[in-house]
Order: C-alpha cells, then sequence, then structure tokens
C-alpha cells in the first residue's frame, strides 16, 4: 500500500504585474517522500515552494490548486527550512525564545511547556543547551541546525528546504541533509527540496522535478532522471557538472535563461537548445509520457545527452 498523498498541487501559477513566472506546475508529494526542485536559477523554483506556503509578496497572482491547502497552516501541516538562516532568525531574541514562540503560535501550551518543547527539538538536531545562545553566537552550521529545530518544532506534514545547505562547507552540509533525510525516515515527513546540488538529489530525492523558464520541462524517478535524462536542458546540465569518470572538458549550456516576460516563442529553451528544429521556435512543446516520467520538449532525447 502506497503512503498517503500529503501534498498534491495541480497547474500552479504564479505572476507578477500580468508575467507568469510559474507556468502550470502540478506534482504530488506522498507521506515520507523527498521530492526535489532543480534548475538554474530563475526557473521558478522558489517562488513554487514560497507558494505552497503563502509567502508570495501581496502584488503576487496566484491560481490553480493545492491540497489540502496549507497556506493557512504554516507552521503546523508545513514549515520552511531557509537558506540564510541568520536572516532567518531574529537577532535580538535567544534561540530558544524564539522556538518557543514557534510553538506557541500554533499549539495552546503554555511558556514552560513551550520552553521544554524548544529545548527537545534542539536537542533532536544535535544542539543541546543552545536555547540562550544569540543567533549570532553559534556557527553557521549550528544555525542551519537551529532553523531546523524550528520548522520540526510543531511536526509538520511537509517541510519546504529552499536551498538549505547553500552556504555551508561539505561537511556541514552532509550534517544538515542528514538530519533532514533522518527527521522524514523517523517521521515520515515529505520533503520538497530546492537545489542545485545533484549529489543530494541522487543520494536523498524519490523523486526530481526539473524546471525551466517557470515550467516543468521534466519529471520523473531522481536516479532515473539522473541516469539517464530525457529533456536536453536536464542533460545539458549534467554535462556541465565535473564527475570522477566524466570527460576533463566539461559542457558548457550556451546562453542564457530568459527573464520572464521576455520569452521566445515556441520552446523557452530552443535558442540554447542543441537539437531544436523549426517545430521548437513555433509551438511550446506539450507535455507527454515517456518511460514512466514526464517530458516536455518537442524531441525528447532517447540518449540522455546534451546535443
Amino acid at each position: 500500500m502506497e503512503p498517503e498523498v500529503v501534498l498534491s498541487v495541480r497547474d500552479l501559477r504564479v505572476g507578477f504585474g500580468g508575467v507568469e513566472a510559474v507556468r502550470g506546475v502540478s506534482f504530488e508529494v506522498r507521506a515520507g517522500e523527498v521530492c526535489a526542485l532543480v534548475g538554474e536559477s530563475g526557473a521558478g523554483k522558489s517562488l513554487t515552494a514560497r507558494a505552497l506556503l503563502g509567502m508570495l509578496p501581496r502584488e503576487a497572482t496566484v491560481s490553480g490548486t493545492v491540497r489540502p491547502d496549507l497556506s493557512g497552516a504554516r507552521g503546523r501541516r508545513i514549515a520552511l527550512v531557509p537558506q540564510d538562516a541568520l536572516s532567518a532568525l531574529s537577532p535580538v531574541h535567544r534561540v530558544g525564545d524564539q522556538l518557543a514562540a514557534a510553538v506557541r503560535s500554533v499549539r495552546r501550551v503554555g511558556r514552560r511547556e513551550a520552553r521544554e518543547l524548544a529545548a527537545a527539538a534542539l536537542d533532536r538536531v544535535g544542539i543541546p543547551g543552545t536555547a540562550r545562545s544569540y543567533p549570532h553566537e553559534l556557527s553557521g552550521g549550528m544555525r542551519q541546525r537551529a532553523v531546523i529545530a524550528m520548522a520540526t518544532v510543531n511536526e509538520p506534514d511537509v517541510l519546504v528546504a529552499d536551498e538549505p545547505t547553500t552556504a555551508l562547507d561539505a561537511d556541514r552540509r552532509e550534517r544538515v541533509l542528514g538530519l533532514l533525510a533522518a527527521r522524514r525516515e523517523s517521521r515520515g515527513t515529505a520533503l520538497v527540496l530546492v537545489t542545485h546540488d545533484m549529489d543530494a538529489v541522487r543520494r536523498y530525492a524519490h523523486r526530481a522535478l526539473v524546471m525551466y523558464a517557470g515550467r516543468v520541462v521534466e519529471a520523473g524517478p531522481a536516479r532515473e532522471v539522473l541516469a539517464r535524462p530525457r529533456s536536453p536542458y536536464m542533460a545539458g546540465l549534467l554535462a556541465s557538472l565535473p564527475r570522477p569518470d566524466g570527460p576533463r572538458r566539461l559542457y558548457a549550456l550556451p546562453g542564457a535563461p530568459p527573464v520572464p516576460g521576455a520569452l521566445p516563442p515556441g520552446c523557452a529553451f530552443a535558442p540554447r537548445c542543441p537539437r531544436a528544429a523549426q517545430v521548437c521556435h513555433r509551438g511550446e512543446p506539450p507535455e507527454r509520457e515517456l518511460d514512466g516520467r514526464l517530458v516536455a520538449c518537442h524531441h525528447p532525447d532517447p540518449a540522455g545527452e546534451p546535443g
């Protein structure tokens, strides 16, 4: 029996001033599953993640469906692990007080119980005794653990981790990813992981959604997407990354991603794609299923090569 679907997103669209930055994104996440959103900066990954949390700017227009509706359940049903822990934590309040406030924002408990729950959450992430510390007194890795403690203190069903290891060295990055993985395994928490780290996707993710210009261009089991990408875009991304058994000279994706509101006609990736033909410049590619995964490409690549 498959785990229950804890998050279902259908035709999510996010716009600013009439310009769509997220264009029809759909996916599901099951209990205990890690779903990775990958792609270059500006692909729409963080906007998608923050739309789930109801954390978009007031001027944003949002359409589509998110079930259950989690925008009003932040901290209780869904929580964010941000990229910049120092900015996420108040510099003038002790870490334990901030976690206790997060507890009392969604639970009817007294101050003492809230402090005890906060201390237990900090202990679970491996930084006991830091409740009375201010954020600036902690190392970068400890601060990142503190925001994980804050995100998980109320036992949410879904965690959204937006580039949670970008500012960390390799050892601290591994510890943070290990904490998130342990949470999934012990509590069945689903994780939406926004990341550029393909090694983290390979090691921790069950499914991968590849985004380009606000649209999902490939989606499927993470290891299959990484081992044999069907979209030329994902193939190009992977070919540009160094690997022990790879060529000494790396492939370089030409050009740069388009900005919302200035998309080229047809496929948004066509001006950079080595496989582009006339049809690619005339119409946007439809989504199709190929070998058990979704691909939005006029010429999906059977060999998993950039061109």
